[in-house]
């Protein structure tokens, strides 16, 4: 099978799956995991710094990771202060994310998805595999992709980690529980 074909038909399910793990965790009531929790601030926290290098050649670049991790950590103190936490007789701790802020961060995920995809799809679509390569800035050279790669770091850095604290101290203010 030609790789024009095939690469969309194993990026299509995996888009599809990262969307729906995307829409399912922003929405409704979550369980608080900390060990997940601290791992996704782990790797955001290595793939920002990775990117803090990477953008450290170009000014443009570097100013655009800055706004978006700006952006991101006040978009997810926002996030953190509009969730609501319960606990629940199943679940146990768990918390109710903001569905605006879940939707506005969904709709910035797929948004750049599908640019992403528009600006590929000319090379998919030739049938001989030899169209010519996409003209512009690529994909991590560009501020205003690493302005929205800057808001999903900061965001997630800022909500997990504020989740975390939360936790810790509603465990410590309910007496007789081990903290």
């Amino acid at each position: 099978m030609a790789p024009h074909v095939t690469m969309p038909l194993v990026m299509i399910p995996l888009m599809a799956f990262a969307v729906w793990r995307r829409v399912r965790t922003q929405f409704g009531l979550q369980p608080i995991r900390r060990k997940k929790m601290i791992m996704r601030v782990v790797i955001f926290a290595v793939l920002g710094c990775l990117m803090t290098a990477f953008a450290m050649r170009d000014m443009h670049l570097l100013g655009g990771l800055g706004g978006g991790l700006v952006a991101g950590a006040a978009l997810g103190l926002l996030g953190l202060r509009l969730s609501q936490f319960r606990i629940d007789p199943v679940k146990g701790d768990c918390y109710l994310p903001n569905p605006y802020i879940g939707a506005l961060v969904t709709v910035l995920f797929l948004g750049r998805l599908l640019w992403r995809l528009a600006m590929v799809s000319p090379q998919l679509q030739d049938p001989t595999g030899t169209a010519a390569p996409i003209h512009g800035p690529d994909i991590g050279q560009s501020p205003l992709t690493l302005a929205l790669f800057g808001v999903f770091v900061g965001y997630y850095i800022c909500y997990f980690a504020g989740l975390l604290i939360h936790h810790q101290r509603l465990l410590r203010s309910r007496p007789g529980q081990p903290v």
